[in-house]
């Protein structure tokens, strides 16, 4: 088995394989290291182009994944036992056409709003589900002397959240528009409901709704004002939680989340990241392929996700049918997971698109610290794109 060389990938896959092999003393599962970032990436692409492929793997879902020719490269686990138990929304993450490529690796999470519970409670707030509704609470819990949305653009990436956690609305509004984008068929700064996330980035700027020092903050600050009740929501991925465990334990079940919100209360929803997958390449053959089935099998099952659960404290739910949270985990894995029980969440446009400019968050920066304004950041972003979808040979670029 190949997967990441990080401490926590690693870990989590000898858990995984140390319960598969009790399971299954049959098999012996030899777990190996692959670089991060562009380097594993195109280790992967080379030896399954190669054929010398391990005999299982993880790698990104969604577009990533359709960047390796799952059609070409892996084997199909369609009406395999392997997949019997892979939850719905996590199949077309993994899929070309009707045919299925592989389980789940991990929890899935999401990007919206950490929000302080007790200070919603004092102020008698409730979780707004449009954006006039969040702008309405966000003016009471200012006039409270409370920050009332936290930034934290010492961590460019955070301040992302605006534009790539609102996509749920996007494809609510515009339930084609991830195709046309990569299609170079619609742009951001001339979809109205992909703008709004710029939009609303300049707004919580402009409206002086942000914590003072959100220049110079970083996750640990944004998450101890958001916990001391100091600040009151955060808009940030749920993947944070583990740092948010380690900087205020004695506060995490203050904590909830909420999607962001957009133009309709009735349409409002979360907008999620999958966890990567585990596959098998076409290479693997003979009883190595009967046992990776096997491996695969075990991986997304409830015996799979007891091993994940105890590796790693979920950050939102598991992709996995029969899985069900541990009844210790923080509040804000409880909220995501209820998004997920009522299917009131889309993909992250990255699982839908290829297209995703390097500028983004240096742009979004400039927006949320009043440097630049929506439409133009939008403009530019637009731009930004273009190079990246021309390196890929994409259609219409």
């Amino acid at each position: 088995m190949l997967t990441d060389a990080d401490e926590g990938s690693q870990s989590d896959a000898k858990a995984m394989v140390a319960a598969f092999q009790k399971a299954n003393p049959g098999v012996v599962v030899d777990v190996q290291a692959k670089p991060s970032g562009t380097d594993g990436d195109n280790l992967i692409k080379t030896r399954l182009q190669t054929g010398t492929m391990t005999d299982v793997f993880t790698y990104g879902s969604g577009s990533l994944f359709q960047q390796i020719a799952p059609a070409n490269n892996l084997a199909a686990l369609t009406g395999d036992a392997a997949v019997a138990k892979v939850d719905e929304a996590y199949l077309p993450q993994v899929s070309v056409g009707s045919d299925v490529y592989g389980v789940p690796w991990g929890n899935a999470f999401a990007g919206g709003v950490m929000y302080n519970k007790k200070v919603f409670e004092q102020l008698n707030l409730q979780v707004p589900k449009s954006w006039s509704e969040f702008l309405a609470t966000a003016d009471k819990i200012k006039a409270a002397k409370i920050a009332p949305v936290i930034q934290t653009y010492g961590e460019t990436w955070t301040s992302q959240l605006f534009v790539l956690g609102d996509f749920h609305n996007v494809a609510a509004a515009a339930p084609q528009w991830a195709a046309d984008y990569t299609a170079n068929k619609a742009k951001y700064a001339t979809t109205p409901a992909a703008l709004a996330g710029f939009e609303h980035l300049q707004e919580v700027h402009d409206k002086g709704l942000m914590n003072s020092d959100f220049a110079s903050a970083k996750v640990p600050d944004g998450l101890r004002l958001l916990a001391s009740g100091k600040g009151a929501m955060y808009p940030i991925l749920s993947g944070v939680l583990p740092q948010l465990e380690q900087v205020a334990p004695d506060n995490v079940d203050d904590i909830g989340f909420f999607a962001l919100p957009g133009p309709d209360a009735a349409t409002n929803g979360l907008t999620a990241w999958f966890p990567n997958g585990v596959y098998i390449p076409k290479s693997t053959s003979g009883p190595k392929l009967e046992a990776a089935k096997k491996f695969l099998g075990f991986v997304a099952s409830p015996a799979g996700c007891e091993v994940m659960a105890a590796s790693n404290k979920p950050t939102g739910p598991f992709m996995v049918q029969g899985c069900s949270l541990p009844a210790d985990v923080p509040q804000v894995t409880k909220d995501i997971q209820t998004y997920f029980d009522e299917k009131k969440q889309s993909p992250a446009l990255e699982f839908l698109s290829p297209v995703k400019g390097p500028n983004l968050e240096q742009l979004c920066v400039e927006v949320g610290s009043g440097i630049s304004k929506a439409d133009k950041a939008a403009a530019l972003y637009d731009q930004d794109v273009k190079k990246q979808a021309q390196q890929l040979g994409l259609e219409g670029w």
